[in-house]
């Protein structure tokens, strides 16, 4: 629910209806030419100037959250060692098991992996959960989606068990 302050307001009106309703309770303002208003998360002015609730609050909320995970970083060896305890692999022995995958799968996706450029990738020094290699060997492991996006966001290996 949104809150309004109409025109004409005193100065004094303005900062307490900022400082209340940004300051304390995180509502967004906007200003019109007849109030000022203090949104909810999922409101909007519309075309009418008046709020109404955001038609695509949802979907922008999980496109923030897709980009906030995707650039969501580990080091390598917070990587190599997660791999190696869940899988008992480290770096030298997935690329040959990406390899051998690759020649066997009829997923496009794992066909079309690059083995010399996933060798440069894993000599990074941080790891990034946006990364297209990362989702791919994920496949190859046997990790979700979901369960890398846990392992990142936590820098918990057993999210990769779970």
């Amino acid at each position: 629910m949104s809150y309004k302050l109409k025109k004409p307001y005193t100065d004094i009106e303005y900062a307490d209806f900022i400082v209340e309703h940004n300051h304390n309770n995180g509502r967004l303002i906007e200003e019109t030419e007849e109030a000022i208003f203090a949104l909810e998360a999922n409101e909007i002015i519309g075309e009418n100037n008046l709020p109404i609730i955001n038609p695509n609050y949802e979907s922008e909320l999980q496109k923030k959250e897709r980009e906030r995970l995707d650039n969501l970083n580990l080091t390598a060896a917070d990587v190599e060692r997660a791999i190696y305890k869940v899988k008992g692999i480290d770096f030298d022995d997935l690329v040959n098991l990406v390899e051998q995958t690759a020649q066997l799968s009829q997923d496009d996706a794992i066909k079309s992996i690059d083995i010399k450029a996933l060798k440069i990738e894993l000599r990074a020094n941080n790891f990034y959960r946006g990364n297209p290699y990362i989702e791919q060997v994920g496949t190859i492991l046997g990790f979700s989606s979901e369960q890398l996006d846990r392992f990142f966001d936590t820098k918990d290996y057993t999210e990769l068990t779970k």
